[in-house]
């Protein structure tokens, strides 16, 4: 028995040491030279604000389209913000054209913590929102909202990449009287930031020129109908009718003046000068005219690469995609610059870049604006959109001039 329990003694003792050199093998582990930890990565969010439903989704899916692009060629470019590798991911919104809606997305772009937006596209939603953006220290670059109060705010954080109504409107109200030589022209609206501050900047270049406005007219952005605004500005015999609004509402309303018989040519800003107006105007577009921003996309030399590249993914460029592509990439191009994604950081960067875009050369003045915005005429012949001319801008010398006023209506 003394035998046995000496003998079971020593078992437990040799089971026991055992069980101490088990636990000393994490520590044996540590003592051996680690494997290189995988380098973290930072994920930066970037915000996209756009209708993506309703009667102008397929604009903004465009500018939807855009920044993904850039997203995409972003990440495999492989940046680095900090000394870490950057994911950037997008989170798109849809604020429906609606202004309240606007300020509701806005608000989950900063509860998502996004360190910056591209958008939001409508002028009246664009302006609502960015007050939101504002309080929270957050980025924001319109790539289309055109209307002045935009940028007159005293936000520091509030950029677009788009010349804004001023100066189109200038643009357009100067044509209208020096090539068109209208001495009276009726004006519709849609009653949106967009439609009604570009309607009334236009009004206010025509006049200057000593244009007559015969009639001013309002509507809204969902309206299909015009007949009766229409056959009232028929009566008043009009030169040009100019319309404040959409491809949605500009496609149906050339229809309707071809119907009536009116002889005015219509003209518009950046709103309808899409593939999407002559398709629902149909032969009701040929000849009228509309004006864009900046010098026509294919005489800037990266244009060609991108509507390539976008072409391939998307299919045909719309409208503001080129805008806010660039808009992404010089956003990013600001944080390189300031080694950061913290918007503390950049806006110093962003406020005084010199970015070469697709849309060519973009630089802010001290409000948010871009600097030498460009506006360019088309007019609707053969089914495509002509160039008739280009006014301001820094590349504006490039692009043809204005065709004399005895040829056919211009933009």
């Amino acid at each position: 028995m003394k035998y046995a329990r000496l003998s079971l003694i020593a078992t437990a003792v040799l089971a026991l040491a055992a069980c101490g050199k088990g636990e000393q093998k994490p520590a044996e582990q540590a003592a051996a030279p680690a494997a290189p930890a995988a380098a973290s990565e930072l994920v930066v969010k970037l915000g996209q604000v756009s209708p993506l439903t309703g009667p102008i989704a397929h604009l903004g899916k465009d500018s939807e389209s855009g920044v993904k692009l850039a997203v995409d060629e972003l990440n495999a470019e492989g940046v680095t913000l900090g000394g870490q590798k950057v994911k950037f991911e997008l989170v798109s919104e849809d604020d429906q054209a609606d202004p309240k809606i606007a300020t509701q997305v806005a608000q989950r772009l900063v509860d998502a913590k996004v360190a910056a937006v591209i958008g939001h596209l409508n002028s009246g939603t664009t302006i609502p929102a960015s007050k939101v953006y504002a309080d929270a220290g957050i980025v924001q670059i319109s790539p289309s909202a055109t209307n002045p109060a935009y940028t007159t705010q005293g936000f520091k954080s509030a950029f677009r990449v788009i010349p804004n109504d001023v100066q189109q409107g200038k643009a357009i109200g100067d044509f209208i009287a020096d090539t068109l030589k209208a001495k009276k022209i009726a004006i519709i609206d849609d009653r949106t930031a967009y439609g009604q501050g570009l309607a009334d900047e236009v009004e206010k270049a025509a006049k200057a020129k000593g244009v007559t406005i015969a009639k001013h007219e309002f509507t809204t952005n969902t309206a299909t109908d015009f007949m009766a605004i229409l056959t009232s500005i028929k009566g008043a015999k009009p030169d040009v009718i100019f319309f404040g609004g959409m491809d949605a509402q500009a496609g149906p309303m050339a229809k309707q003046i071809k119907k009536l018989g009116i002889t005015a040519k219509l003209i518009g800003g950046d709103g309808f000068q899409t593939p999407e107006f002559i398709k629902l105007a149909a032969d009701a577009a040929e000849g009228q005219f509309a004006s864009n921003t900046g010098v026509p996309k294919e005489q800037l030399p990266g244009f060609a690469t991108f509507n390539e590249k976008f072409k391939a993914k998307y299919g045909e460029v719309q409208l503001y995609s080129p805008y806010a592509y660039d808009a992404t990439k010089l956003v990013v191009a600001a944080m390189k610059k300031a080694d950061s994604a913290d918007p503390k950081k950049y806006l110093a960067a962003l406020a005084g870049i010199e970015y070469d875009g697709v849309v060519g050369k973009i630089k802010f003045d001290d409000k948010g604006d871009v600097l030498d915005g460009a506006i360019t005429v088309y007019q609707v012949k053969g089914g495509k959109w002509e160039v008739m001319g280009t006014v301001g801008g820094a590349a504006a010398a490039a692009a043809p001039a204005a065709a004399p006023a005895a040829e056919e209506k211009k933009q």
